[in-house]
Parts: structure tokens; C-alpha cells; sequence
């Protein structure tokens, strides 16, 4: 398979097999009015199989989102065909807008204006828990 290189544009690499789909979502890629590629189950030497996601434009990307569906993704930063900025994503202490609260008696339930924000209190097992209530999350799959 061949998939042409960008030569301005985003290269989100080393992503867990199967979850680049669920990255696809979350960064609402497919509202870009630009080529998007998505390459599920690549030979790595590191990771045995991994997952890339290549955005042919100039793009701002939400790291915190990358970190929390999977810490240790790589974002490369592409411009004339040159990488230049290569970064590893770690799972982010604080996530706004990006879980829900399932707690009803919440205020951030009842308090449409209050942002969602959700911090990380065990990085071992990826637990995250509302600022607001301290309810524990649902883990990412």
C-alpha cells in the first residue's frame, strides 16, 4: 500500500492498533475540507502493530485529546515536506470539555456555562475524576 507523503499538515503516529478510529471522532477530522488518511494496523518494530492518522493541511490538534485516548501517540509537524516538530504525547492532568459528568446531582450538570473538567488522579490505571463532584470517569476504550 502506498499512501503519499504531505508535504504541509499533521502525522499523528504510533497510535495503539484500533484506536485511531476513535482519534478520527474526537478530533472531528472528518469536518476538515482536507485529505485525511487513516492507516490502521502498520508493521512497527516498536509496537508490533500500530495505527497512523496523516492530515494533508496546517491544522491545530487538541494534544490533550491524543494523550488521553493514547499516551505515547507521536505528533509530527509537517511543513515543505520536512518534519519540524516531533513530540510525544503524555496523558494530560487536566481534561476540559471532554468528558461528560454522569453525575446528575453535579453542578456542572445543572450549570450548562461551567466548562466539563476532569482531572487525572491515577496515572497508572488512567483514572480521571470531575473537578466539580469528584465522580470517576468512564475509561477510554
Amino acid at each position: 500500500m502506498n499512501v503519499d507523503s504531505i508535504q504541509n499538515g499533521v502525522v499523528i503516529d504510533h497510535i495503539t492498533a484500533g484506536r485511531a478510529m476513535r482519534l478520527y471522532e474526537l478530533l472531528q477530522l472528518d469536518k476538515l475540507d482536507a485529505s485525511v488518511a487513516l492507516i490502521k494496523n502498520v508493521s512497527s518494530k516498536r509496537m508490533g502493530k500500530k495505527d497512523i492518522i496523516k492530515v494533508d493541511a496546517a491544522i491545530d490538534i487538541d494534544l490533550d485529546l491524543i494523550g488521553y485516548v493514547d499516551p505515547g501517540a507521536t505528533v509530527n509537524v509537517i511543513r515543505s515536506g520536512e518534519i519540524v516538530s516531533k513530540e510525544s504525547i503524555p496523558m494530560p492532568e487536566t481534561l476540559t470539555n471532554v468528558l461528560v459528568c454522569k453525575n446528575p446531582r453535579c453542578i456542572s450538570s445543572t450549570e450548562q456555562e461551567l466548562p466539563q473538567i476532569f482531572k487525572l488522579t491515577d496515572r497508572e490505571n488512567k483514572i480521571y475524576r470531575c473537578l466539580y463532584c469528584e465522580t470517576k470517569a468512564e475509561p477510554e476504550r
